[in-house]
């Protein structure tokens, strides 16, 4: 009862965290959508360069960690960037967290976006092209807006998994919620309601966004 309490005390401080969590799951989110809707389209590509470097880009972000990813956006992206222009910069955790997060997103999300596109009848391009729309406008205004139709769910998905993934940025300093968490236990010597609280958090987040995606569905009618 008085650790339920001591977290109640602190509820202000956890709910700091939880609005930068939030914050960082939607940019990261916009940042993969982004990214996944230009790379999966490019490993459609029959320029073999523009498939090749997207390739590469899904194969090097899918095959590393994201805390790896994270770490190396905070560290070593600066002392890069002192190397080659001589200035210092100094950066943000909450952004870099989201660069990375989202960077990693957008290769998961070109492998939605593309099976999306491939899910699309090939006739309908075919019947686009017969009524004088270019590759391009068939894409933009035919295949495009049902193959986002069709990956609403795993979208969602990669938005639950993206929330929990912020979690990662506490170990580059960022006070989103499972920092804040820490935080307060280090604070106390007493992790395990704090945590637990950052766990019911979590938690509740993740039901809220499924329900919210199963409610698009339902009313779009997409599993239909």
């Amino acid at each position: 009862m008085q650790g339920i309490l001591k977290v109640w005390e602190y509820k202000e401080f956890l709910l700091k965290g939880t609005i930068i969590t939030i914050e960082m799951a939607f940019g990261a989110a916009i940042i993969g959508f982004i990214l996944g809707t230009i790379a999966g389209m490019a490993r459609l590509s029959k320029n073999p360069i523009i498939n090749g470097i997207s390739s590469i880009y899904v194969t090097i972000i899918r095959g590393t960690p994201m805390l790896l990813q994270i770490i190396f956006i905070y560290v070593a992206v600066p002392q890069l960037f002192k190397g080659i222009t001589g200035n210092s910069i100094s950066p943000d955790p909450v952004l870099s967290g989201i660069i990375g997060i989202g960077i990693n997103s957008g290769a998961y999300m070109a492998e939605i976006v593309r099976a999306g596109i491939q899910s699309i009848d090939k006739g309908q391009m075919e019947a686009a092209r017969s009524l004088g729309l270019s590759n391009a406008q068939a894409m933009r205004y035919i295949i495009l807006p049902q193959a986002f139709y069709r990956v609403v769910p795993a979208f969602g998905n990669e938005l639950i998994v993206l929330l929990k993934d912020t979690s990662l940025v506490s170990a580059i300093g960022a006070r989103e919620l499972m920092n804040s968490a820490r935080i307060l236990g280090a604070k106390f010597y007493q992790y395990a309601q704090f945590l637990i609280g950052a766990g019911l958090i979590y938690l509740s987040l993740t039901f809220i966004i499924s329900k919210l995606v199963a409610f698009v569905e339902r009313r779009f009618g997409i599993n239909d």
